[in-house]
C-alpha cells in the first residue's frame, strides 16, 4: 500500500460508516437495541480508523510535499459543478467539525443509560452523522474518480 492508495481506504471506511450508521437506525426503528448498540459502536470505530487515516494521509502528504507546499488535493472541476463541489466540501468539513464532539457526546449518553437524552441528541446528530459519511464518500469520488486534477 503506498500513500496514494489511502484515500481509496478512508473513503470505503466512509461507505462502510454510512452502511452501518443507517443500519443502525433501522435496528433501533425496529426495537432491536442490542443490534442498534452493535451497529453505532461499530460505526463509531469504523468513523475513528477512518479520521487517523486522514489525518495519517495529511501528514504523510505534507512530509513528501516539503515546507511550505500545500497538502490538499485540487479539484478538477470547472463551471456549475466546481460550485456544487465546493459547497459540499465547506458543509461536510463544518459538520464534520461538529460530529467529532456530538457522535462521541451522543455515544456517552447511551453508555451512562441516559436513554431519553441519548434519543434526543441521537435524532439530531444522526443525519448530520449520515451526510458527513455520505459527503465524505462523494468527496472522494469528485476529486479522485470523476474530476480530478491535472496537477
Amino acid at each position: 500500500m503506498t500513500i496514494n492508495d489511502i484515500p481509496a481506504v478512508n473513503a470505503s471506511l466512509n461507505a462502510l460508516a454510512t452502511v452501518l450508521i443507517s443500519t443502525g437506525f433501522v435496528l433501533i426503528k425496529t426495537g432491536r437495541k442490542t443490534a442498534h448498540r452493535a451497529a453505532m459502536i461499530s460505526a463509531g470505530v469504523v468513523s475513528a480508523v477512518f479520521l487517523v487515516g486522514y489525518v495519517s494521509h495529511k501528514i504523510l502528504k505534507g512530509m513528501a510535499a516539503g515546507a511550505g507546499e500545500a497538502v490538499h488535493t485540487q479539484f478538477g472541476g470547472e463551471g456549475a459543478i466546481r460550485a456544487v463541489y465546493y459547497v459540499m466540501l465547506i458543509t461536510h468539513v463544518i459538520l464534520a467539525i461538529a460530529i467529532a464532539y456530538l457522535v462521541p457526546r451522543t455515544f456517552a449518553l447511551a453508555f451512562k443509560g441516559e436513554f431519553e437524552r441519548h434519543k434526543k441528541w441521537a435524532r439530531i446528530v444522526f443525519p448530520i452523522w449520515l451526510y458527513v459519511s455520505v459527503t465524505g464518500v462523494l468527496v472522494y469520488f469528485f476529486l479522485y474518480q470523476w474530476w480530478p486534477s491535472a496537477n
